[in-house]
């Protein structure tokens, strides 16, 4: 059995991950995503994918994030037919994110044909809705930590790498005639005290391993995330205005109302009403209901008054006219919408109405990538453009770090640690090209392990007749 593998995305790059491997004439795609943030990135979306689709046996998916699995629909779209292995709460998610994403393609190509801002004569989305929806049957659920057969000779165990609802850390036990090997893809991986998430599960062993590196080079992201949300919310409503909340639909929209709910439960926040814009963060919370099993909120929602997801101040809104009516309020409320990174959704005609306004705030809850708009607001840039237009900054910016869903550096070499053995290669992945460099340099030093950051559509032989 010879395998190998090709980086086709998430190589210093945060998004887009998509990695090939080929265990003889077989092709197993783990993860398939969509770029997004720089335009250099964003533009390989609509590249010919580097693989011929229709070659390709199956898809592993960690998880539902769209730049994990984003590129589905393009995929299926092209040739690719085969199974797609992803747990039973990663497929529901994935159907809400995928179908939206189709809705957000549609609705970009059309607004730059009204508008004329694209450079091509007939803007088109890269996949619509209802190829969204033909990705749907090819889903095969999982279990966690019970092998599942993909071949008589390939076994796949999923285990629980916290970070959102259903995301796996992923085992490959590849049956040679010779010997047998390990492959591990971490995925990627959740904090170790995360209130609502259950922490990454630790391996002992990996002959190959693929590790995350998105906070690479990021040592204690500080754990006081509920005391600088609430500061952040205090001080917006002094200044008598809107705090609005770019959060992912998945994950992050669902932590930050456990915060609000805690801070006005607690009295720390004013009891104002926080509304909920965003179809896809509905539907997502819902699913913390049908799936309990994969996160810590289970006994809380039989409790009156102790579930973040129903409480008195809580709005939310599905409807289009119904966003539209919030840019009207002028004070006194928090809007969480989505996308996290600013690059799309409803969240875009908030940061419109509300970046030009002094007394309004926008608090950032997770990782921007870089060229996101959101990533652009950090960093202090004092327009950012939207629709076609360069909108003044004008509202307070603010950053909460221990929001996040990924693993500071402390926790990845903590997560490292529990392997008793040295795999052969470990490649850091999901990472800018400075963390994962600094993770793999940290990991070589304290662990004597080799280590890689691989170039896009760099390709490395790891083992010869197993």
């Amino acid at each position: 059995m010879d395998v190998r593998v090709k980086f086709l995305g998430g190589a210093k790059s945060v998004t887009g991950s998509r990695y090939l491997l080929e265990i003889d004439s077989l092709k197993v795609l783990v993860d398939c995503g969509m770029f997004q943030g720089l335009k250099e990135l964003r533009e390989r979306n609509w590249e010919e994918f580097p693989v011929d689709p229709s070659t390709i046996d199956m898809v592993l998916l960690t998880h539902a994030h769209i730049d994990h699995s984003g590129y589905l629909p393009k995929l299926v779209k092209d040739g690719f037919s085969g199974p797609i292995y992803a747990t039973d709460a990663t497929i529901e998610v994935a159907k809400i994110l995928l179908k939206d994403a189709g809705k957000l393609q549609e609705e970009e190509a059309e607004y730059a044909r009204k508008k004329g801002y694209s450079r091509h004569e007939k803007p088109e989305a890269l996949f619509t809705i209802e190829e969204a929806e033909r990705v749907y049957p090819l889903f095969q659920s999982i279990p966690f930590e019970k092998e599942t057969y993909l071949t008589e000779n390939i076994v796949l165990k999923a285990f629980n790498a916290g970070h959102i609802l259903g995301a796996a850390i992923f085992k490959l036990r590849l049956i040679g005639e010779n010997q047998e090997k390990k492959i591990v893809f971490s995925g990627d991986l959740g904090r170790f005290h995360d209130p609502v998430m259950f922490p990454p599960v630790t391996l002992p062993h990996a002959d190959v391993l693929f590790l995350e590196s998105t906070y690479g080079n990021r040592q204690s992201i500080s754990s006081k995330a509920e005391e600088q949300l609430g500061l952040a919310i205090r001080e917006t409503f002094r200044n008598g205005g809107v705090a609005l909340i770019p959060a992912f639909a998945v994950g992050r929209s669902q932590m930050v109302l456990y915060y609000l709910h805690r801070l006005q439960m607690k009295g720390k926040i004013p009891q104002i009403p926080i509304y909920i814009d965003s179809p896809m963060a509905i539907d997502v919370t819902k699913l913390y209901v049908d799936f309990p099993q994969y996160h810590k909120l289970g006994p809380v929602f039989d409790e009156p008054g102790a579930n973040p997801f129903q409480h008195k101040n809580l709005h939310y809104y599905t409807s289009q006219e119904a966003s539209l009516t919030l840019n009207h309020i002028k004070g006194d409320a928090i809007i969480i919408s989505a996308s996290g990174m600013a690059t799309g959704g409803r969240i875009l005609h908030h940061l419109y109405n509300r970046l030009p306004n002094e007394q309004d705030s926008v608090i950032f809850v997770g990782y921007q990538a870089e060229g996101t708009r959101g990533r652009k607001l950090l960093n202090g840039e004092p327009t950012v453009k939207m629709y076609g237009i360069d909108v003044p900054v004008k509202a307070k910016i603010h950053y909460v770090e221990g929001l996040s869903a990924h693993a500071d550096q402390s926790e990845l070499i903590e997560w490292v640690d529990g392997f008793t053995n040295k795999p052969k290669i470990t490649f850091l992945i999901h990472g800018e090209e400075e963390p994962a460099q600094v993770l793999a340099d940290k990991i070589k030093e304290e662990f004597g392990w080799q280590t890689i950051v691989p170039d896009y559509l760099e390709s490395f032989e790891l083992f010869k007749g197993i």
